[in-house]
């Protein structure tokens, strides 16, 4: 299906609205029914039908079907958060005595349900070296119900195989998860490689705007309405009509911010390759595993730079001495941003990150990619 029919028309039945371009918000927790047996009737099928908002509501169903057409499934929820939807999708798939099979480069907050919440409901895991396919199929066991994948991550960007881990996935018989947030749906989908869920932090790219929060998960009609009536029904972690309507504004737009955003940081990561200050630019299209990077993605907006630093002092200075970059976490919205790992470390009664002090993840706006590179060359060059 075209991308520009799916962001501009798809869903958008604008007959029923008077004709109206932007679809109308319907800011209404409920609706009415126009007899007993029409009540009856539909809410023996919330998930199809308009009820409560809680569960179906018409602005988020606009956004849920332009999103599952993005990501080439059948269907997808919309959560509240990324982590919600990360949630909802392990949640509806293990019991009690079940295991979990997660790469260790993945979002702190998806190993967090895994090592601290879920082991209260007698449910296991082992994380594993996501590029390393013998060690993923070693974790495996007869009690393992969920892959957890996250390709590219999002410091240093470690990629999984997609088609192997799918093969994996079906030969033992368990369900393959991948937070697919830094790619976005325009330029990874990794239902075609076989993954069977694919969710994201959607107020990064498919927002854009740095304005509202949300999840997105993309899934087989049966998976998402499996999800629908246990972890969406039950734990209530939902977007209001509101942001819907935000979300399909930003969502107008997807293809030339994530475009720009991928074609400005690649630029930037070839000018900066041979920089005397830099001991390593990460960005998955020049590292080990570029050969996967080309064979599954089709671009991405955020590098991290390694500096030649002799202190940590060195790593701070040179970050406040940014002008066009903010300090902020997230990405995908217009304006640039830097995370210094640094930030992490030295924080009282916390452990220091298992990554490097030297590292600064970069996310790439929208601003003009010379001033952008300028500016990172003057800070580089004050290092001592």
């Amino acid at each position: 299906m075209d991308i520009g029919y799916i962001l501009n028309h798809l869903g958008e039945d604008r007959d029923q609205y008077f004709n109206a371009v932007s679809p109308p918000i319907i800011q209404t927790s409920n609706f009415k029914f126009d007899s007993v047996a029409d009540f009856k009737k539909k809410i023996a099928n919330e998930f199809g039908d308009h009820v409560y908002t809680r569960g179906n509501n018409p602005t988020v169903e606009i956004l849920r079907k332009k999103l599952a057409a993005l990501e080439h499934t059948e269907d997808c929820l919309v959560f509240s958060s990324g982590v919600s939807a990360v949630s909802a999708a392990v949640m509806a798939n293990v019991s009690t005595g079940d295991h979990i099979v997660c790469v260790k480069s993945a979002y702190s907050w998806t190993k967090n349900l895994l090592q601290k919440y879920l082991p209260r409901f007698g449910i296991t895991h082992t994380m594993v070296d996501g590029k390393n396919n013998d060690e993923i199929e070693k974790a495996i066991t007869p009690q393992t119900r969920i892959l957890m994948l996250e390709s590219p991550n999002s410091t240093i960007f470690e990629l999984q195989d997609l088609k192997h881990c799918a093969a994996l996935s079906k030969k033992y018989n368990v369900i393959s998860i991948i937070d697919n947030s830094y790619c976005s749906p325009y330029f990874q989908n990794p239902a075609d490689y076989g993954i069977d869920i694919i969710v994201h932090s959607g107020t990064k790219y498919i927002n854009g705007h740095s304005d509202v929060v949300l999840g997105v998960l993309c899934a087989s009609h049966e998976m998402v309405k499996k999800i629908f009536y246990s972890e969406t029904m039950t734990l209530g972690h939902i977007i209001s009509p509101h942001d819907a309507a935000l979300v399909i504004r930003g969502l107008r737009t997807l293809h030339l911010r994530v475009q720009r955003s991928h074609d400005s940081a690649s630029w930037m990561v070839e000018k900066l390759s041979h920089h005397p200050k830099l001991e390593k630019i990460y960005y998955p299209f020049i590292n080990e595993q570029q050969f996967l990077a080309v064979q599954q993605m089709r671009g991405g907006g955020m590098f991290t730079l390694a500096l030649k630093a002799k202190a940590k002092q060195d790593v701070i200075d040179f970050c406040d001495r940014l002008k066009h970059f903010l300090i902020a976490v997230s990405w995908g919205g217009h304006e640039s941003l830097i995370i210094p790992i640094i930030t992490f470390y030295d924080m009282p009664g916390q452990p220091d990150p298992e990554l490097p002090w030297n590292l600064i993840r970069f996310y790439i706006g929208l601003e003009d990619r010379q001033s952008l590179l300028d500016d990172i060359v003057q800070s580089l060059e004050r290092i001592p």
